[in-house]
């Protein structure tokens, strides 16, 4: 690598460390990118966090939620440390659920959630979507009231769709008549 290639990287590491959240320390790996400890610092929220970010070591902290795409911009992350921490297991939480799961499948079950209820003392792993919640997700009132009209209306248009199918496949397998030639009459 050329020289100035070199110095480019050191610079880009350099101004990443200058932009390292206030309770956090940073430290510059030697496989590029920053190693951001923010362990033990009472955070309630995320805080910005520098693009490099390779190992964020959010342990022992006070946070509950990660909002939706709180990770999106880091796209060296390889270590996420979010033990110890008094995560409210809800629709609010989807978010990490499904990250960890698709990166880190292993360290769901180190995420023990402290709340609601229901979901207390249990690691994150062993929950299921309903046990999340629905986060707000729900039917229009005015579907909801049609209840049964409702089902019987689908009911109805799914009776029609398989008529249609069964005439079209009646119709699909009868024989085609054949087709006399003029040029070969019979006698």
């Amino acid at each position: 690598m050329p020289t100035w290639g070199l110095l480019f990287l050191l610079s880009a590491v350099a101004q990443a460390i200058q932009d390292c959240p206030a309770p956090c320390t940073c430290q510059a790996l030697e496989t590029m990118g920053l190693r951001v400890d923010c362990q033990g610092q009472g955070l309630t929220a995320l805080p910005a966090l520098p693009a490099p970010t390779r190992h964020l070591l959010l342990a022992n902290n006070s946070l509950h939620t990660v909002p939706p795409g709180a990770f999106d911009h880091l796209p060296q992350l390889q270590v996420l440390d979010v033990t110890q921490n008094p995560w409210h297991c809800d629709c609010g939480l989807t978010y990490l659920r499904l990250w960890l799961e698709d990166r880190m499948p292993k360290s769901l079950s180190s995420v023990l959630c402290a709340s609601p209820e229901h979901a207390a003392h249990h690691p994150l792993d062993q929950l299921t979507g309903y046990q999340l919640g629905n986060c707000g997700w729900q039917l229009q009132a005015s579907w909801v009231h049609l209840g049964v009209w409702w089902d019987l209306a689908l009911a109805a248009v799914a009776v029609l769709g398989l008529a249609l199918l069964a005439g079209l496949l009646c119709i699909s397998t009868e024989p085609w008549p054949e087709t006399r030639t003029q040029s070969h009459p019979r006698p």
